[in-house]
């Protein structure tokens, strides 16, 4: 049997036992299996446990950026009373969902690096889930001309990549001001 805190034998029943509630509950036509994970990606970190859905209604879970998708799982991490810093261990996906936002952030972050690299202008993402800022630092790691970092708090968290020369915006300074010929009158 294993032993780890997070594994399909240890909290696989308590998972499908949720999840299957709440399917039934919303009348969806989805089913789950929990199942180990696979590498999705091998420089990043990847979880113990892998819940997917697959089904009819399967795209509900993926609209408006996959909401109701971690909206689940964030229910489900709160029910096995999960530490913030478990949460990695934990992952639900549809339709290699999280496989295809992974490599999107990857190539967003390169992208983003070279661009920075050319104009010496720091570039700034959308906010997004600590996980997503996670992948966006962990792609970047071994680009020496840039470097990243997380600023903001809350849901407005997002990354931005600066030379790595360049020093950080002082904390409570928003994007740089707009020179007068582009400003709003």
């Amino acid at each position: 049997m294993d032993t780890r805190k997070y594994s399909v034998d240890s909290t696989g029943p308590r998972i499908r036992n949720f999840v299957d509630r709440i399917i039934a509950n919303a009348g969806l036509e989805i089913r789950c299996e929990v199942g180990e994970a696979v590498t999705l990606h091998p420089d990043f970190e990847n979880p113990d446990v892998v819940v997917t859905f697959r089904g009819r209604d399967v795209d509900m879970l993926l609209a408006n950026k996959a909401e109701l998708l971690l909206a689940l799982e964030q229910l489900t991490m709160e029910v096995l009373r999960m530490s913030a810093e478990e949460h990695s261990r934990l992952q639900f996906d549809a339709n290699d969902y999280r496989a295809l936002r992974i490599e999107e952030l990857r190539l967003s972050a390169l992208t983003a690096a070279e661009k920075v690299k050319r104009s010496r202008v720091p570039f700034e993402f959308s906010p997004m889930t600590s996980r997503e800022r996670r992948i966006i630092h962990l792609a970047l790691r071994n680009e020496p001309e840039v470097r990243s970092e997380s600023i903001g708090f809350g849901s407005h968290r997002q990354v931005i990549i600066y030379p790595a020369d360049m020093p950080s915006r002082p904390v409570g300074l928003s994007a740089p001001a707009l020179p007068p010929s582009r400003r709003r009158r």
